[in-house]
């Protein structure tokens, strides 16, 4: 006998405003859908006091979205007023209220909505209970880069360049290439490992909540991103990462080295 499924825990307060916009959009014969995402979305269990709602709102022709997109005044459903606002995206805005609500949102016809692989999104409302959802394509298939091999060797050459740069004396770009492009991928490596369990991965940030991922190693972050003036000390430290937990290639690994001692002799 199976066991019945546990009740979904009830909304946070701060969420239950995305409903209070809803039903203050639903007047409005041109809106279709509102839609939630990130941890407005499916994973609303996710969401507290340092949360933003993230959203979509689908209407049904272009002039319709011309209008919501040129004139924000319609946020005012959400209840309290907006301090900060800016276009953000040709379909949308950021907007910051006076009581602390952070949104961020954009306006889609259904034929746009249609094209957009959503992940993870809930459907807030919907007009007649129609799923908008139903028509979207599936999210894409990892491409054929998104393999060990690529990240691996992606994090090597990110620290060759990275430490080159160094070298010239371009802190800012090194540090981008060692504690951000190779960590990025070090994360990458970190995803692929059947052995880790990552909480909620995110599809689109690979940082979100690695802090409470459970890995099969270790994973000094503290040492691969110790900040502006430390690149030399965080390309050592993704090194030896890469080669602890991977077979590199020797040599790319000598070129990564040699410049380590070049570091260790300036």
């Amino acid at each position: 006998m199976s066991r019945p499924t546990p009740p979904a825990p009830p909304l946070h307060p701060t969420l239950l405003r995305l409903d209070r916009l809803a039903a203050h959009l639903a007047t409005d014969d041109h809106v279709l859908a509102v839609l939630g995402l990130g941890s407005a979305g499916q994973e609303t269990h996710r969401f507290d006091e340092h949360s933003d709602i993230d959203f979509f709102v689908v209407v049904d022709s272009a002039s319709a979205q011309d209008g919501y997109l040129q004139d924000p005044g319609w946020l005012a459903g959400f209840g309290g007023a907006v301090a900060y606002s800016f276009v953000n995206d040709p379909h949308g805005r950021k907007a910051l209220f006076a009581d602390g609500l952070f949104v961020e949102y954009a306006v889609f016809t259904s034929d746009q909505l249609a094209a957009l692989p959503v992940v993870g999104a809930r459907v807030v409302w919907s007009r007649d209970g129609h799923d908008p959802l139903t028509s979207s394509p599936a999210p894409a298939r990892p491409t054929a880069v998104d393999t060990v091999d690529f990240h691996r060797d992606e994090a090597l050459t990110n620290l060759y360049v990275g430490l080159h740069r160094e070298l010239r004396g371009e802190r800012l770009t090194a540090m981008r290439f060692i504690q951000v492009y190779a960590v990025d991928r070090v994360l990458a490596l970190v995803r692929l490992d059947p052995a880790s369990r990552l909480d909620h991965p995110d599809h689109f940030e690979s940082t979100r909540r690695i802090e409470r991922a459970d890995l099969p190693t270790d994973l000094p972050l503290h040492r691969m991103v110790p900040g502006y003036e430390h690149n030399v000390d965080a390309a050592r430290a993704v090194l030896d990462w890469l080669t602890t937990h991977h077979v590199t290639h020797p040599v790319m690994t000598r070129a990564v080295l040699r410049l380590l001692d070049e570091h260790e002799q300036t």
